[in-house]
């Protein structure tokens, strides 16, 4: 990690625990192929579908610096090219003769470049995680960045007016097409720009290995939940699906338990009603809960 004035900049590095089967393996390498074409790439998908990692890790491929935004819905402009802050002093007093005093004072307003300002000049790599929480107009700036290469900066700003954007500049952006709360519509100008690639849920191996990664159970126990998962997707019975981050919370309290992933542990039923009953509703409506607990039942008493 670094500093570019006030920007925080992250080298990024591939995770041990990646998991990359051929499913994975198979999105990043259609992701770089777009990114080395000269394409910003925008993986867009539920929560839980692996859009931020994924950008880390692509990140991790092409080797550059990384400036990572995250979405805001109080962004302006401003909150990614830069403003200005404050004030520069300078002061100058000549007494070089005794008997004379002269003094001379300036004052300047500071100019910090922000982050896609920092990006575009030394050509990072940015991520610009859940783009849309941020209004459509504080996203216009980027128009120009991604099709004519070129950063329109305010007259306020000493020097160029235009930066050309350097050659080595990446953009890679995350969305939630399912989110319904303080997400905006992006502008259709903007996402003809970028190749969006849609992440639904994982396959099944990729599935178990996450879960077994990121939690250190045996690869058995991770089969067994990762299949209540999927049977529970595939029921009906849920507003809101369940995704591999249910799988991998279960084996990670499953792991600090050391309880036994059975038909008879009471706590394994528990956690399971307690994380994917929950997370199935995004209400808590009380008879999708009740429907949710009964699918689990019949799914633990038929897989483990």
């Amino acid at each position: 990690m670094a500093t570019e004035g006030v920007t925080t900049v992250l080298q990024p590095r591939r995770l041990s625990n990646f998991v990359e089967t051929s499913f994975i393996r198979s999105i990043v390498d259609r992701a770089l192929t777009y990114i080395n074409a000269g394409y910003p790439v925008h993986f867009r998908g539920a929560s839980g579908s692996g859009k931020t990692t994924l950008a880390m890790h692509i990140a991790s491929h092409l080797g550059r610096p990384v400036v990572m935004i995250h979405g805001d819905e109080e962004f302006s402009t401003s909150d990614l090219i830069g403003g200005e802050h404050g004030y520069q002093v300078r002061k100058v007093i000549d007494n070089y003769v005794h008997s004379v005093l002269k003094t001379e004072e300036d004052m300047d307003r500071r100019w910090i470049d922000n982050r896609l300002t920092v990006a575009c000049r030394h050509g990072f790599t940015l991520i610009y995680d859940e783009f849309t929480r941020s209004r459509p107009e504080a996203n216009n700036v980027l128009l120009s960045v991604l099709q004519e290469k070129m950063l329109d900066l305010p007259a306020a700003r000493d020097g160029d007016n235009y930066l050309r954007v350097h050659p080595e500049f990446t953009a890679i952006f995350t969305s939630n097409p399912e989110e319904y709360a303080g997400v905006y519509r992006s502008q259709d100008a903007l996402r003809d720009r970028m190749v969006t690639l849609d992440l639904d849920q994982f396959d099944e191996e990729t599935e178990i290995e996450i879960t077994r990664a990121r939690s250190g159970i045996e690869r058995a126990d991770a089969e067994k939940i990762v299949r209540i998962v999927r049977c529970l997707r595939e029921s009906g019975a849920c507003e809101f699906m369940p995704t591999v981050r249910g799988c991998t919370m279960i084996a990670r309290c499953m792991k600090v338990k050391e309880g036994a992933i059975t038909v008879g542990d009471s706590l394994f039923r528990q956690l399971c009603y307690d994380i994917l009953a929950s997370e199935s509703s995004r209400t808590g409506d009380r008879d999708r809960i009740v429907r949710v607990k009964a699918v689990l039942n019949e799914l633990i008493d038929r897989y483990c």
